[in-house]
């Protein structure tokens, strides 16, 4: 099956986004998919901030999406956008990153006043890294996602009545990548 690339563009450790995407991990692997969880916020913030796409760690983040079939990307909205570890590392990452790979784009927040923010700000940025195919995203409310004693994850029975649909067809869609035409 294909390389998923799970990214959690959350700069905390504890996050909903983070757990969210972990758990996602857990259904696509269960379909068969070989998927490598990458956590933003553990690249070193002078990798980040230095604006230095040849610093090693940058290097090797790129190399992760060089060798992804597919990418989930998640993030907590603040501000209406995608959050700034997110962004600082897209930034530095090769123009066409995401060049014929497929993409689900997910985001967490408190409200649903951010809602559009996978479509007016994640989109049009993963689209312009050359995605081949940009699924249905999905924005699941803070308030949907808990915890449960054991440390599982619970999600809202409407989340999941909702979300996991989408993880498959994200799944089905990696099984048809076009194939690009070579350079002539």
């Amino acid at each position: 099956m294909a390389t998923v690339l799970s990214v959690s563009g959350s700069p905390s450790a504890t996050s909903r986004t983070g757990r969210l995407l972990r758990h996602l991990d857990r259904q696509l692997a269960a379909q068969g998919h070989d998927v490598i969880p990458f956590d933003v916020r553990t690249v070193p913030a002078e990798a980040l901030l230095g604006a230095d796409p040849r610093h090693p760690a940058i290097v090797e983040a790129g190399e992760l999406f060089a060798r992804a079939d597919g990418v989930v990307v998640g993030t907590p909205v603040y501000k209406a956008s995608y959050s700034g570890v997110l962004k600082a590392l897209l930034d530095l990452l090769p123009q066409y990153a995401l060049a014929g790979k497929t993409v689900l784009p997910l985001a967490t927040g408190g409200s649903v006043a951010h809602v559009l923010a996978i479509d007016y700000a994640l989109r049009p940025v993963l689209s312009s890294m050359g995605a081949a195919h940009i699924v249905q995203g999905w924005f699941t409310l803070d308030k949907d996602i808990s915890v449960r004693e054991d440390g599982t994850l619970a999600l809202a029975p409407a989340v999941t009545e909702a979300l996991y649909p989408i993880v498959d067809q994200f799944s089905a869609a990696l099984g048809h990548r076009p194939v690009l035409a070579a350079a002539g």
